[in-house]
């Protein structure tokens, strides 16, 4: 009989936990945490082949034992855990998967990239050795984006523009607050993806785009899609040039960007917090209590009613690639899109949907020999058909669709 250990029973972790309950039947699932609600959520669960572990993941002596057995672990616990869970796996011979960075695409220092990437190094020869299969990265974005990009790519022998679209977002009906912007997860996530600059390459060069100016109306555009009402406004997020080094396109494309998209409006609003400093991580004195403002901006929306979705509001998510190229000397331009709403019946927000049932998909592959690759893997390694199988069952669905492009 299968052991599955899930390490974190937050909002991504439930979503697993549901995933596998309908797709791995006859599992055993341990469910491990430590927070304060973990007693109250975990007995909505508890069955024959449901039981929960409270311990502290953090210490190696009372993980171990739990995870030593197991056909496969679920990272789900805070990012400040991943790699020392990702380590300890590896050097276990315990198949893995996570939602996770390991390496973040926004870190610019280069001592902390380069330590994080000897670990990565020796995360991939444990696991080789030990024959664990460690897949990283297996969740919404970066996930579901890295699977259909690579897929769009393979359409095209020539790749010229390369465009990445996502989207956490309230649906248009339930976007009524003065930021049209709800929270589905980390308030201080959101803020410090807001606080990081941008790269991307724009003729065929790497341009920075300095934090204080991705909401910069010369750096947004919109794009309206038929299944929305109005148009989305889009800025540039991340490393697009981290992207384009795996997709192995960066010395050849001309134009590529990644891009957040949010309802008109938001990013007005984010340029003027951003350059009036509520964005800011350096500590100001306030009182004689030093507190940084991006801890005071995210604790101040956190605590309002308004900005969290109610029972019956939905979310949606949007994932876009939007690559343009050629196929045998002749234009091409294609779209691969994924549009996905909260379930009121189940109660999942769209975006525990996406991370989270993707991570219970990454799991189930992994069961049923579909990924038997050891190592350290990333969605690039998995086959997008099984992808788009797996989330089509829960009502995920991904379109394709071409485009004249001269």
């Amino acid at each position: 009989m299968a052991k599955i250990v899930i390490l974190g029973l937050g909002m991504q972790g439930k979503a697993a936990l549901f995933y596998l309950l309908n797709n791995c039947p006859g599992a055993q699932i341990v469910v491990v945490d430590n927070g304060p609600e973990f007693d109250r959520d975990v007995d909505r669960y508890l069955s024959d082949t449901v039981s929960g572990c409270r311990i502290d993941a953090s210490d190696e002596m009372e993980l171990a034992p739990i995870i030593e057995d197991a056909d496969v672990v679920m990272d789900a616990l805070p990012g400040s855990f991943a790699l020392y869970i990702a380590k300890l796996a590896a050097r276990m011979g315990v198949n893995l998967v996570s939602a996770m960075y390991y390496l973040n695409p926004a870190e610019r220092d280069p001592i902390k990239i380069k330590k994080i990437r000897e670990e990565l190094y020796n995360i991939n020869i444990d696991a080789r050795e030990t024959g664990a299969i460690v897949l990283s990265e297996f969740g919404f974005d970066p996930g579901i984006d890295l699977v259909m990009g690579k897929k769009a790519l393979s359409e095209v022998d020539v790749v010229e523009e390369f465009y990445s679209y996502g989207a956490g977002l309230p649906a248009p009906e339930a976007a009524n607050n003065p930021l049209k912007y709800k929270f589905s997860w980390s308030v201080i996530g959101v803020m410090r993806a807001y606080l990081r600059p941008a790269w991307i390459i724009s003729k065929g060069q790497v341009v920075n785009i300095e934090s204080k100016n991705i909401f910069a109306g010369e750096n947004v555009h919109l794009l309206q899609l038929d299944e929305l009402p109005t148009a989305l406004e889009c800025y540039p997020n991340g490393n697009s040039v981290y992207y384009a080094e795996l997709f192995g396109i960066k010395n050849t494309v001309r134009e590529t960007a990644r891009f957040a998209c949010r309802w008109p409006g938001h990013c007005a609003f984010w340029e003027v917090m951003s350059k009036s400093g509520f964005l800011d991580d350096r500590p100001i004195d306030v009182e004689d209590t030093l507190i940084p403002p991006i801890d005071f901006t995210a604790t101040l929306l956190g605590s309002q009613k308004q900005f969290r979705y109610n029972e019956d509001e939905k979310d949606m998510t949007l994932i876009r690639i939007d690559v343009r190229g050629s196929l045998l000397g002749k234009k091409k331009r294609v779209v691969y899109q994924l549009i996905d709403w909260r379930d009121l019946n189940t109660g999942f927000t769209s975006m525990q949907r996406t991370a989270g049932f993707t991570m219970g998909l990454g799991a189930r592959l992994i069961m049923g020999g579909r990924l038997n690759k050891a190592g350290l893997l990333t969605p690039l390694d998995v086959p997008y058909d099984l992808v788009v199988k797996g989330l089509e069952k829960h009502g995920i669905h991904i379109t394709r669709r071409e485009f004249p492009w001269e």
